[in-house]
């Protein structure tokens, strides 16, 4: 399998780093793209500077590339998660406004139909929020907000986390030992 990864701007990074090991522990090829915001986020929230990051993909791309592979629909490519995806990037995702390679990318996922899994971590949400998601999530986009459960009760945050990482790896197909499957009480 081959992964799109973007990092944006919004709170939530530690689930991009999940993920991101997630991938790698399961010899998944990973495309890791992460806008200047994204970086500066996961400094802030996880202590891991850029080039830790990019040692947790695969491949890394430039999110200024537009001739990076991920750009273009010829490059095939099982789907892309954008974790967390800040409001500005769900913004330019659903209006076709492709002014980075993340959104570049992910206009290239939605054309040719290829699973897009956008995370998005806001609260509350506006009018305007939910309007993109709405039009995104009609198009075919899963809009995956974190909201974990607490039906598997959760100790740590870290449970928490690889919970939702397990079920963002559900939603591209990929099997997965991260999440406690709800068996009934």
């Amino acid at each position: 399998m081959k992964i799109v990864v973007g990092i944006s701007g919004g709170s939530g990074s530690i689930y991009a780093v999940s993920l991101l090991k997630g991938l790698k522990e399961l010899n998944i090829e990973t495309h890791l793209a992460v806008s200047t915001m994204g970086e500066h986020v996961t400094k802030h929230e996880c202590g891991i500077e850029l080039d830790e990051l990019r040692s947790m993909a695969t491949y890394y791309h430039d999110n200024k590339d537009f001739f990076s592979p991920i750009a273009s629909g010829s490059f095939k490519v099982d789907g892309m998660v954008v974790v967390p995806c800040s409001m500005k990037t769900l913004s330019g995702i659903a209006n076709g406004y492709s002014d980075s390679l993340i959104t570049r990318a992910c206009d290239v996922t939605i054309k040719e139909q290829r699973k897009l899994i956008l995370v998005p971590r806001e609260t509350p949400l506006s009018a305007i929020h939910l309007e993109n998601m709405l039009k995104l999530s009609k198009m075919g986009v899963t809009i995956f907000p974190p909201s974990p459960g607490y039906y598997n009760h959760p100790e740590t945050i870290e449970d928490i986390v690889l919970h939702m990482t397990g079920r963002i790896m559900d939603m591209l197909g990929i099997e997965n030992s991260l999440v406690k499957r709800w068996n009934g009480v």
